[in-house]
């Protein structure tokens, strides 16, 4: 059984590790350094694999970052009768909310509004979702304590959480619970951290030329590697490394709205949308005061960006579902950031919003073993099904499976640097009618901030400074980042470590700090 070292990743620690990557041979090589990536380094480094995981930009540069931030159990694919894939993904949210990541992932209250442009239909459909979604949190052994039992509310509750709701017409509300990550790119970061925790090289800014050349982006020197298997988990872009492969891409827009216009948002809102079948647009409160507002599902046709651009259309398409339950209409105006993904599905006729989230684990002609599909929530399963072809493919000696309850650092029981502070979920209870947000001001407000994104790392991340140097973030991450989690420029500090990029005037405010905190190395 693989023992735990240090997980921090640093430049120190790239530069020593890609010295040992061109030198030595590895039993897994692990191409794409998303959430699927990460969590395929993970598992096979936790069974006793020697692993390299690399990345051409960083952790959680691509599709990973983009999403809801929402562990969910899989409504939707009930709404198409996929109950397998329901299921599997409400396991997934159990053991990520009680045992893998609790600190990430709490408890998210959402109201479908019963409003007058909701049709009675609609509101039946939605009722009987959420009945059978409790039924999978029961056959899944997720406790009530974690989620409560979905029920309708009155008016009077409904807008007691949800005040912007146009009264007129209003008849009540439908309140359901699902998972809330705190944010996804953080998922990415414990998990190529409890990777390195078990030995695993992770090396970002190292690009897979071929299956056996890898380039250092920074230098750009080339090597040949040494891997007895290759996993190709580089998502949208797995057709580079897996040419046989058909994928099918859409994407997925979300806008940024300052919660003010919200009036104190104490859930999520969930809103169908007109004329479609178990479609809908949500509206989902931040630990910060900014409400995501999501989600499109259109086709993308084209060269694959590096970083996508949510399309003007998205923008007026979910203001206008939006708008249609809410008493005060908000404007292009109110909205202060926006961000695109693109999701790795696989090519099939019909719409893209129709097809299938499953994964698909391939095997080349060449070995390389390609795992692409599914979703943030199923990550865990699919590196799991992934490594298990590897280490047949290969034949190496490889123990079982060990991530269902392997806590990430900063959870409870997870390999980190501590700093004492008290981590973990939070009871569901003393949610309801209140605006979720971090609490009270000053520092209590960073410290549950800070609590939120790091467990029970949050004391030592704040022993490295507590200013703020944008909305919601502090000089004491950018350090932390630096010191532990990778990041080499500004934009792995601002985009990804924190989310101070999606907002543009958070990211100008918080870019000298940045330059600053890296020139101190």
């Amino acid at each position: 059984m693989s023992q735990r070292r240090n997980s921090s990743l640093n430049r120190a620690r790239r530069a020593r590790e890609l010295q040992e990557l061109a030198e030595t041979q590895v039993d897994v090589l692990v191409v794409g350094l998303g959430v699927t990536g990460a969590g395929v380094a993970l598992d096979a480094a936790s069974r006793g694999l020697s692993v390299a995981a690399v990345d051409a930009h960083d952790l959680a540069f691509g599709t990973s970052r983009w999403s809801s931030k929402l562990v969910h159990g899989g409504l939707r694919y009930l709404a198409h009768g996929d109950v397998g894939l329901a299921y599997e993904s409400a396991v997934e949210r159990g053991l990520l909310m009680r045992h893998i990541a609790p600190h990430l992932v709490r408890p998210l209250p959402a109201i479908l509004p019963f409003a007058e442009s909701v049709s009675p239909k609609a509101f039946a459909q939605a009722r009987a979702g959420v009945a059978a979604g409790d039924l999978l949190r029961l056959a899944a052994r997720t406790p009530r304590a974690i989620l409560p039992r979905p029920r309708k509310l009155s008016r009077v509750e409904t807008l007691a959480m949800a005040p912007a709701l146009q009264r007129n017409g209003l008849r009540g509300g439908l309140l359901a619970w699902d998972g809330q990550l705190c944010d996804d790119a953080r998922l990415v970061v414990g998990l190529a951290r409890a990777a390195a925790g078990f030995g695993a090289r992770i090396i970002t800014r190292c690009r897979a030329v071929t299956r056996e050349t890898l380039r250092d982006e920074l230098t750009g020197s080339t090597f040949t590697v040494r891997a007895r298997v290759v996993v190709n988990a580089t998502g949208v872009w797995a057709a580079t490394l897996a040419p046989q492969l058909s994928l099918r891409p859409s994407i997925g827009s979300h806008l940024v709205l300052p919660g003010r216009v919200f009036g104190g948002l104490g859930a999520g809102l969930t809103i169908p949308v007109p004329g479609a079948t178990s479609r809908y647009v949500l509206a989902l409160p931040q630990r910060d005061g900014r409400v995501y507002v999501g989600l499109t599902d259109e086709p993308f046709d084209g060269p694959i960006p590096d970083e996508p651009v949510a399309p003007e259309a998205d923008a007026d398409f979910l203001l206008g579902v939006l708008n249609s339950v809410l008493e005060h209409k908000i404007s292009r105006s109110d909205v202060i950031g926006s961000y695109a993904g693109l999701r790795p599905l696989l090519g099939a006729e019909g719409q893209t919003a129709d097809l299938s989230r499953r994964h698909v684990v391939q095997v080349g002609e060449d070995g390389v073993v390609t795992v692409v599909g599914g979703k943030l929530t199923t990550y865990r399963r699919m590196a799991e099904d992934a490594v298990d072809t590897a280490v047949r493919v290969a034949g190496l000696n490889a123990g079982p499976c060990r991530t269902k309850r392997l806590p990430l650092p900063g959870a409870p029981g997870g390999v980190g640097r501590r700093g004492g502070a008290a981590g973990g979920g939070e009871a569901a209870s003393g949610r309801v009618g209140g605006a979720l947000s971090s609490g009270g001001g000053g520092l209590d407000k960073t410290m549950a901030l800070l609590r939120a994104r790091y467990g029970l790392e949050a004391e030592a991340v704040a022993a490295l400074g507590v200013s703020e140097v944008a909305p919601g973030v502090t000089e004491g991450e950018l350090r932390w980042g630096v010191l532990h989690e990778g990041a080499l420029d500004e934009a792995d500090l601002l985009e990804r470590r924190t989310r101070a990029g999606l907002v543009p005037t958070d990211r100008e405010a918080a870019l000298p700090a940045a330059v600053r905190v890296l020139a101190e190395g």
